[in-house]
């Protein structure tokens, strides 16, 4: 499970000169895989929400 440092550290970081190395991540538990970006949470926390 991330820390709150790696999610805070994603938040604030400059612009990347290449979009492709912006990792995206959940914003409740801050897991970087499975992450579905139109509602910014991965499957397992969006699962647990839905029902």
């Amino acid at each position: 499970m991330a820390t709150q440092s790696k999610i805070l550290r994603n938040k604030n970081k400059k612009m990347l000169k290449y979009e492709v190395r912006h990792r995206n991540r959940c914003q409740l538990c801050g897991r970087p895989r499975g992450y579905l970006r139109f509602f910014g949470l991965c499957r397992l926390c969006f699962r647990k929400l839905a029902s």
